[in-house]
């Protein structure tokens, strides 16, 4: 009796009796089990992916967290280069028209003018926002550090570093956003503020994990295969 034939009794001696159709049944609930991991990432994202990989080793090293980086772009606009906010805010990063034409007077080299419908230039501004933005905020750890360059990113340095300050006063550890910093409210709308909550906790806790799962790298919160 060889091999094929042993295993064969094994699965009928269970109650399996077309084994085919268990295969089949099998591979399908595999997949189904890798969907999530995947379902909610948009395909347009493959397109774009080498462009922000060279854009975040470039500006971040080999160690960038890429998973993050692509987390914020779905958060942003979902990856479509054409998107446009109600308020005006434009292509993939979601910049504000003022925002582009500050940013892209502070490094002229690399972005020269700017142009947020274009796909290469809106990862390259929001990899370099992103930098800018890390290199002025302290945290605990790096994943703190992310949620607070995050909530720059959504609602402005200034308003983080005076959240900072306010959970200082109020006896919380600045150094840590979540259940610290996040709860404390500058002056902001209620509205505002809560968006900008929202902002830091859907990238790392939500999205970031799909990019990991999806071989994007690691991110900020999340370990995953270096690309």
């Amino acid at each position: 009796m060889n091999r094929t034939d042993q295993s064969r009794i094994q699965w009928l001696a269970l109650g399996f009796t077309d084994i085919p159709a268990l295969v089949l049944a099998l591979s399908i609930i595999l997949l189904a089990s890798c969907q999530p991991a995947y379902a909610e990432i948009p395909r347009a994202s493959q397109i774009y992916k080498r462009t922000l990989i060279r854009a975040a080793h470039a500006h971040w090293g080999l160690d960038a967290p890429i998973a993050t980086m692509a987390a914020q772009v779905h958060q942003e606009s979902r990856w479509k280069v054409d998107a446009r906010s109600p308020v005006g805010a434009e292509g993939l990063a979601q910049f504000m028209p003022t925002t582009s034409d500050w940013f892209a007077q502070l490094y002229p080299q690399t972005l020269g003018e700017r142009q947020p419908y274009n796909a290469g230039w809106s990862l390259q501004a929001l990899v370099l926002y992103d930098r800018w933005l890390y290199r002025r905020l302290s945290a605990s750890d790096n994943c703190e550090r992310w949620a607070m360059v995050l909530a720059s990113y959504n609602g402005g340095l200034g308003w983080v570093l005076r959240d900072k300050r306010a959970a200082s006063a109020g006896g919380a550890d600045k150094l840590r956003w979540f259940n610290a910093v996040e709860h404390y409210n500058a002056g902001r709308s209620r509205a505002a503020f809560r968006e900008n909550r929202d902002y830091p906790r859907k990238i790392l806790l939500r999205w970031e994990p799909l990019y990991v799962r999806a071989y994007w790298g690691s991110g900020a919160c999340t370990r995953g295969v270096q690309l």
